[in-house]
């Protein structure tokens, strides 16, 4: 595995192949090869041997090369469908959030469906894609059924932390690449919560952090000069906010933790909650 190839978490899911052609895309700007990567979890529970990809199948070579004909199709059918694109596929053995994890540290960027085959129903978003959101080496997408294609801006979240200066490099790029217009969201929470203390000036503490977010874009508008860029800054929850920014996005950009998050945490709540909230593709940035 190169480093620059896009890894795609795939078993054959609606959701996984959602996440397949965000992929898919994301290689026709990028010109980045893709990956595909299918994990065997295979189970023993009570002296039975059961796989993860579903319940009675035995481990053994017709199961395994059904797999890895499923899995060579795909790539094989990816390929055709983009000319130019290079596709592999590959079979891995383990618990698919470790596995997935190792492997984003030789990835460029990991893709994920928002739930496979072993989610619930009651669950936005499955543990796996949860917990590789959490401790990839590289930055991850994870997608879901819904407005995967959607013309709208790149969204990202900026609270002056180092993760959210990560992400809005992150998503300059990808905006500059598709040529489609940025917004800049900057939600800051009042002090006090509902009842801030009677001399807080909103309008003031909005001056200071458009002030703030405007010195931090100074580099990148130099360097794209031709990207629309449009900069939100408002008092509000950031979580709620950036979903409901999400509705009309093309993809949400956020950083792994932010200025509010807890040293020990991998995955800070405004992450957590666009994960499983969004309404489009939700990129989680990190330096590789």
């Amino acid at each position: 595995m190169s480093g620059d190839e896009i890894l795609v978490g795939f078993d054959g899911s609606a959701d996984a192949r959602l996440a397949l052609d965000w992929a898919l895309d994301e290689a026709q700007h990028s010109g980045r090869p893709v990956r595909l990567a299918y994990v065997f979890e295979w189970l023993t529970i009570g002296g039975w041997i059961n796989p993860g990809m579903a319940p009675g199948i035995w481990l053994d070579e017709t199961t395994r090369r059904q797999v890895e004909e499923l899995v060579g199709k795909a790539a094989a059918d990816a390929a055709a469908a983009r000319p130019g694109i290079t596709v592999h596929g590959n079979v891995f053995d383990g618990p698919p959030a470790l596995v997935l994890q190792e492997g984003s540290a030789e990835a460029g960027l990991l893709v994920l469906g928002s739930r496979g085959h072993g989610g619930f129903g009651g669950l936005l978003a499955g543990s796996t894609t949860v917990s590789v959101s959490a401790h990839a080496h590289c930055p991850v997408v994870v997608v879901r059924e819904g407005r995967t294609g959607a013309a709208g801006p790149v969204v990202v979240g900026f609270d002056g932390s180092e993760p959210s200066r990560v992400a809005l490099g992150f998503a300059v790029e990808r905006a500059a690449k598709r040529k489609t217009p940025l917004r800049v969201m900057r939600v800051f929470e009042p002090p006090g919560g509902r009842w801030p203390p009677s001399d807080h000036d909103e309008r003031s503490v909005a001056a200071r952090e458009r002030a703030a977010l405007e010195e931090s874009l100074a580099a990148w508008r130099e360097a794209f000069p031709d990207l629309p860029v449009d900069v939100v800054v408002t008092p509000g929850n950031p979580a709620a906010t950036l979903v409901e920014a999400s509705r009309d996005a093309r993809l949400v950009v956020v950083g792994s933790r932010g200025r509010g998050g807890l040293r020990g945490m991998l995955l800070g709540s405004v992450s957590q909650q666009l994960i499983q909230h969004a309404h489009c593709p939700v990129a989680v940035a990190r330096e590789h």
